[in-house]
C-alpha cells in the first residue's frame, strides 16, 4: 500500500524496471513486484526507477516529476526483512519438522514414566496399584504415543495390543501397576515379542535374561513384570479383549446386525465380572 502511494504514478518506461508487468499501479502489481524483489532478482534496479525525478504518467495529471527519495529506505529495509527474518523463520519451521519427522519416537524416557504415573493416578486415586480391567483400555487411550494408544488409535488396533500384552488379572479383576508397565514398555520397543505360539518361549527366554542382569531385583519384581501363564484356565486382560474383538467383528457381519436389531441393547456393555464373560 505505501508502494502504491509513494510510486504508483511512475510512467511505464521498457527502458527501465518500472513496465507494463512490474509496477505499483495497483495492489496485485505491487505484491508481484515485492515477491520479485525478495527473491533478490535485479531489485536495485527498481530501487533506482522509483527514486526522486523519475517522469510521471501522463494520463495521471499529477505533474512531471514523480518518484521519492524514499525508495532507497523502502526496499533496503523491505530486502532486509525479507532476508534476515522471513528467511530465517522459514527455514526455522522446515527444521522443526524435519526433526519432527526424523525423530525416533519408539525411544521411551523418564517423562513417559511420569505421564503414565500421572494417567495412573486418575483412576487410581487411592495408590492402590491396581485398576480394573474395563478401565484399562480408556487409561491407554488417553496416553499419548509411543508408551500409550494415544486418542486416534482404532478400536480394533487397542483391543489387538492389549491382546498381545496380555497382563493377568486377580480374582477381583484388577491389573497391576508393575506388569502393565513393563507390558507397555515391550510391546512398543518390541523385547522378545513373537507370534502367540511362541510367547511362551519368548516369556521364559525374557525371565532368564532378567535373572542374568539384575539377580537381586529379578527374586522381587521377576513375577511382577512377567508373570507366569498359571494353567489355561487363568484369567488374563488378553483372553477378555479377545472376546470383545470377536464381539466387535460379529457385530459387523449381517447375522450380528440381524441380531442387534432383535435385541436392542445386547453387548453394549461388557461384563462387571470377568467370570461373566
Amino acid at each position: 500500500i505505501i508502494g502504491m502511494q509513494v510510486f504508483g504514478n511512475i510512467a511505464l518506461d521498457p527502458e527501465t524496471s518500472i513496465t507494463r508487468h512490474n509496477n505499483f499501479r495497483n495492489f496485485i502489481q505491487g505484491l508481484m513486484l515485492l515477491f520479485r524483489c525478495a527473491t533478490g532478482e535485479n531489485w536495485p534496479s527498481i530501487m533506482l526507477s522509483c527514486v526522486k525525478n523519475r517522469p510521471c504518467d501522463p494520463r495521471n495529471k499529477v505533474g512531471n516529476e514523480c518518484g521519492s527519495s524514499l525508495a532507497y529506505a523502502y526496499f533496503v529495509s523491505f530486502i532486509f526483512f525479507c532476508s534476515f527474518l522471513m528467511l530465517n523463520l522459514f527455514v526455522a519451521v522446515i527444521m522443526d519438522n524435519f526433526d519432527y519427522l526424523t525423530r525416533d519416537s519408539s525411544i521411551l524416557g523418564a517423562h513417559h514414566l511420569d505421564e503414565f504415573v500421572r494417567i495412573w493416578a486418575e483412576y487410581d486415586p487411592n495408590a492402590t496399584g491396581k485398576i480394573h480391567y474395563t478401565e484399562m483400555y480408556d487409561m491407554l487411550k488417553n496416553i499419548d504415543p509411543p508408551l500409550g494408544f494415544g486418542n486416534k488409535c482404532p478400536n480394533r488396533l487397542a483391543y489387538k495390543k492389549l491382546i498381545r500384552m496380555n497382563m493377568p488379572v486377580d480374582s477381583d479383576g484388577k491389573v497391576n501397576f508393575t506388569t502393565t508397565l513393563f507390558a507397555l514398555i515391550r510391546e512398543n520397543l518390541s523385547i522378545k515379542m513373537r507370534s502367540a505360539e511362541e510367547m511362551d518361549q519368548a516369556d521364559e527366554e525374557l525371565r532368564d535374561t532378567v535373572r542374568s542382569i539384575w539377580p537381586l531385583q529379578a527374586k522381587k519384581m521377576l513375577d511382577l513384570l512377567i508373570p507366569k501363564q498359571e494353567g489355561k484356565g487363568k484369567l488374563t486382560v488378553g483372553k477378555i479383549y479377545a472376546g470383545l474383538l470377536i464381539l466387535e467383528c460379529w457385530r459387523t457381519t449381517r447375522f450380528g446386525q440381524i441380531e442387534s436389531t432383535a435385541a436392542p441393547g445386547f453387548g453394549q456393555q461388557s461384563p462387571a465380572n470377568p467370570t461373566e464373560a
